[in-house]
């Protein structure tokens, strides 16, 4: 029984080690939804900020490093970390697609930087020591001053964080800017002296910026100030403050009952934008420019080699491209640029990607900024491709660099007709007009 508990004991020891990697003991600063704003947006220190998983073989061996690093550091710059797999919303902010990753909060504390240096504690000391310099240095010649992100009043009864990102919404405007929109709206229904709009102010404000450049302005923040726009709160029973409501097209408005913090609020945002928003276009690769596009204006691309339609016909073919349709629905969340082409008119391409030796149809995902890929091992079926996104979606899975290190030279082809493909016609030979008597009758 006591050798029971014991080991029990030990069991649990060792879970909460890996688990919780970091303890309050150390001087690595622990970080979450709740105090992430607090600690590191309004704050006008210098922050490394480690995004870690607790299953993660590199995290793990970087821990030691960072505690080191955090305590050699301690007073100057502070040293952070994020369980962006206990606190994902936290960690899709910020767009973490793989672990350990490392951003440097600096003087523009909405944009922070990717760390690229060593993992070495010496090496963080070093690299965290000469971001110290510059942001010194930018400082003494007046730029860079300091974070003005939260620190803003509401305006003309408007939102905060800049009109731009949370809209003033009025008696006069509102119809026209919510109701008859397209868009899906998120509306702080306000009054400048409650305490509670005051707290909520900066993360609205943080929150609305972040949702405008993830949805592409397809999900908007706005404001109302209740105490001068009486008929709105009227309207909408607005009995007391902060009160946000969520207004879609064609449906009666539905209170928001979820957290108040900015990574509360972009979640339930990115939700929103998921449920409404079209799958993405399954693009056919024609030229230079779709591949470009593509490539550039998402995180990953997902690229498809299907085989020729001789071999499959256009039912074949169709059928993949409903699996990609599917697959790119369910992953629309991630904003992922989907491509196909058929076997063959893009050989650089398949060469670069490794594409063709499990054969036809196969899949890789590029990233274009890091030039590097990861390809699809397993069966190119719902179940088989399932798996390959979700590992990518929580940054699993192995890599490699684009052959010559950067996308090759596209073709440019005619797009499918959507038609099955025909073989090549061959030439009849009319031997009407051929004298047979001028041949040898042994040459026949």
């Amino acid at each position: 029984m006591a050798r029971g508990i014991l080991l029990g004991a030990v069991l649990c020891s060792l879970y909460l080690a890996v688990r919780g990697m970091y303890s309050a003991s150390d001087d690595v600063i622990q970080l979450n939804p709740s105090n992430f704003h607090r600690e590191v947006i309004q704050s006008d220190a210098l922050w490394l900020v480690e995004f870690y998983a607790p299953w993660c073989g590199h995290c793990q061996s970087l821990t030691p490093h960072w505690k080191k690093a955090a305590t050699a550091l301690k007073g100057i710059v502070n040293i952070g970390a994020v369980d962006a797999d206990q606190h994902q919303s936290l960690g899709g902010q910020y767009e973490i697609r793989g672990f350990p990753t490392i951003k440097v909060f600096g003087a523009n504390k909405s944009k922070p930087d990717t760390y690229q240096g060593g993992r070495t504690a010496e090496a963080i000391v070093e690299s965290a020591l000469s971001a110290l310099r510059s942001l010194v240095k930018d400082r003494l010649n007046g730029r860079g001053g300091g974070q003005d992100y939260g620190k803003q009043k509401h305006s003309n009864g408007g939102g905060s964080g800049g009109k731009k990102d949370v809209i003033e919404l009025t008696d006069d405007n509102f119809d026209r800017q919510v109701l008859n929109s397209d868009d899906v709206w998120l509306v702080e229904f306000f009054a400048p002296w409650c305490g509670h709009c005051k707290n909520l102010e900066p993360e609205w404000a943080a929150a609305a910026t972040a949702v405008a450049e993830q949805t592409k302005g397809k999900v908007k923040l706005g404001a109302v100030d209740a105490t001068v726009h009486q008929g709105l709160a009227s309207r909408y029973g607005i009995r007391g403050f902060p009160t946000i409501k969520i207004f879609q097209k064609g449906e009666d408005p539905v209170d928001y009952d979820g957290g108040r913090t900015r990574a509360d609020i972009i979640a339930r945002a990115l939700d929103l934008f998921s449920e409404n928003a079209p799958p993405p276009e399954i693009l056919e690769i024609l030229n230079e420019d779709i591949v470009k596009k593509t490539c550039e204006d998402h995180q990953l691309c997902i690229i498809s080699v299907l085989p020729h339609i001789l071999d499959t016909g256009a039912a074949g073919r169709n059928s993949y491209l409903e699996i990609m349709l599917k697959l790119a629905d369910k992953y629309k969340k991630k904003m992922w640029g989907w491509l196909w082409a058929e076997a063959g008119t893009q050989q650089d391409l398949e060469n670069a990607l490794g594409i063709g030796g499990f054969g036809y149809p196969a899949m890789a995902a590029v990233n274009s900024r890091k030039m590097k890929f990861a390809l699809l091992k397993g069966s190119f079926s719902e179940q088989g491709i399932n798996e390959f996104l979700r590992e990518l979606s929580f940054g699993r899975g192995s890599t490699s660099p684009v052959g010559g290190g950067a996308l090759p030279k596209i073709n440019k082809v005619e797009p499918w007709d959507g038609k099955d493909g025909e073989l090549p016609v061959e030439e009849d030979i009319d031997l009407s007009d051929i004298e047979l008597d001028e041949f040898d009758k042994d040459e026949l």
